[in-house]
């Protein structure tokens, strides 16, 4: 699984006990933060740093939120979860555990403590994607521009290799530049208060989304990001009309119960 699978949350495909797999662990900046700073804190890596230990999973049957819940521990601290669409594979009975390898980054950030966590489930040596000398993105802005990168390249090699896939890219290009490569900087132009220049890009993300649609919904996320910003300007009567576009191209079936169509019927009831 790459890097942009990751950062995107795309699933992974089942792992068990006879299929290697890298699992991000959910978790580590919110429930179980305090224990990774414990943790951290008898390890020396309160100010950043890496840790790579044994652990074990733990079926949680008792979770409020998950009866299902595979809880990550490591020297008794709690440090995270399996992602549900793994727990199932993990292969723990209720009341058994099963030994595994954790690898644990953290950076000292303004806000405090920041981690993130991967385990290793499989039968042969753990096969980090990161290490102490690549450290995975842990900041936003470092999110952000592994983001961009990863939709970049992935644009960018597909159109290199030819063949249906990039016949397919290149239906969502427009001059240029393909509808996903400008997530980022829309998201970097409202940051800086550039609403006028995030929308001429919103529009150009809409018009190449239209042209990758081959019959479905187009991506909706250029829309309503494009709806927000004419909202800020108090151009009500062009949000009406950007909302309208995108359900014009959706099939009925889906127009009713999409984001987009409840915004619109609440604009305009």
């Amino acid at each position: 699984m790459g890097i942009l699978d990751r950062l995107l949350g795309r699933k992974q495909p089942p792992i068990d006990d006879g299929i290697d797999g890298l699992t991000m662990l959910s978790g580590t900046t919110t429930t179980c933060r305090d224990a990774i700073a414990a943790l951290a804190a008898r390890h020396g890596t309160t100010q950043g740093g890496y840790l790579e230990m044994s652990g074990s999973l733990q079926r949680e049957t008792t979770n409020p939120v998950d009866p299902n819940a595979v809880a990550v521990l490591i020297e008794g601290e709690r440090i995270g979860y399996l992602p549900g669409y793994v727990t199932a594979a993990a292969d723990i009975s209720d009341i058994g555990s099963r030994p595994v390898r954790v690898q644990i980054f953290t950076e000292l950030l303004p806000k405090g403590l920041r981690a993130e966590a991967w385990a290793w489930l499989g039968g042969r040596a753990p096969q980090w994607e990161w290490s102490a000398a690549n450290r995975p993105p842990m900041t936003s802005e470092q999110k952000a521009m592994a983001s961009h990168k990863g939709n970049r390249d992935m644009v960018r090699d597909a159109l290199a290799g030819g063949g249906a896939r990039a016949e397919q890219f290149q239906r969502g290009m427009v001059n240029g530049v393909h509808y996903l490569e400008l997530i980022e900087p829309i998201k970097q132009l409202k940051r800086d208060n550039r609403l006028e220049d995030a929308l001429e890009l919103c529009y150009v993300a809409i018009e190449g989304a239209e042209g990758d649609r081959d019959g479905r919904e187009p991506a909706p996320a250029y829309t309503e990001q494009a709806a927000i910003i004419l909202r800020k300007l108090g151009r009500r009567d062009e949000e009406i009309a950007v909302l309208n576009r995108w359900l014009a191209l959706c099939p009925p079936a889906h127009r009713d119960q999409s984001r987009i169509g409840e915004r619109l019927a609440k604009l305009t009831s």
